[in-house]
């Protein structure tokens, strides 16, 4: 058993051995605090104490679980679920999707149909898997069961689209056409030359392709020329002012 000498401080200089104060409080450990300046000085004489071992101690950080993660997925009676180990298979009337889970979450059915994704660690990652796989999963019985669309809308003058074929011809403002390639399982409509709706049962493919069309011309601030989405707000930016007179 050792023991320990340690000179006095004041209760400034004990501010980085805090630690050191929260073992004796606790009785973890025990420490000599003789003095040999005051002893000499002052006459003051502390008693000895053994040190036996000193501990630190830590408390346990839970994963918090997540909102979205623990909502439940209902299953339409129209939707079929195939379900082996981490693989997920959903086929509907519009069609079927599967999807690979990683081993932080897993998925499972109740007798009544309904889906539930959870955790399957305690980890900081699989607290981020939780939430984004039960927004994959629902979007999946979705799109087989209902699908989804969007739409754009083209701002400018000569702006036009058309369609040829499988393929989506877009007029820019560039000295040539566009020619987009339509994915397979996707359905676009042309109306009046300038909207376009993108829609499928794949959600992660429609807004893959409607992304890729608005990416050739994105809307400018000052005029707002350009291919959007039907919902979304350009922020507007004031022109130059002219020369005052």
């Amino acid at each position: 058993m050792d023991v320990y000498t340690l000179p006095f401080f004041s209760a400034i200089d004990w501010a980085p051995y805090s630690w050191l104060r929260e073992c004796v409080k606790h009785r973890v450990c025990s420490i000599n605090f003789r003095s040999t300046f005051l002893g000499e000085k002052n006459g003051f004489s502390a008693s000895t104490m053994p040190v036996s071992h000193i501990v630190r101690l830590r408390k346990t950080i839970e994963c918090k679980e997540s909102r979205i993660g623990k909502q439940p997925i209902q299953v339409p009676s129209n939707v079929t679920i195939t379900l082996q180990g981490q693989d997920l298979k959903v086929k509907g009337p519009l069609g079927e999707l599967s999807l690979l889970y990683p081993r932080e979450v897993k998925i499972e059915r109740d007798d009544s149909g309904i889906l539930r994704v959870k955790k399957a660690l305690e980890t900081r990652r699989a607290n981020q898997m939780h939430g984004l796989f039960r927004t994959l999963t629902d979007n999946m019985v979705i799109g087989v069961s209902k699908g989804f669309e969007k739409k754009l809308q083209l701002v400018g003058v000569g702006y036009r689209a058309i369609l040829e074929g499988k393929d989506l011809v877009l007029n820019l403002g560039f000295s040539h056409p566009v020619r987009m390639a339509i994915p397979d399982g996707l359905q676009v409509m042309v109306e009046e030359n300038t909207r376009i709706t993108v829609s499928g049962y794949d959600k992660c493919a429609i807004g893959q392709f409607a992304a890729s069309i608005r990416q050739w011309r994105p809307p400018e601030p000052y005029k707002g020329k350009g291919v959007k989405y039907a919902d979304e707000v350009v922020r507007r930016k004031e022109g130059k002012a002219g020369k005052k007179k």
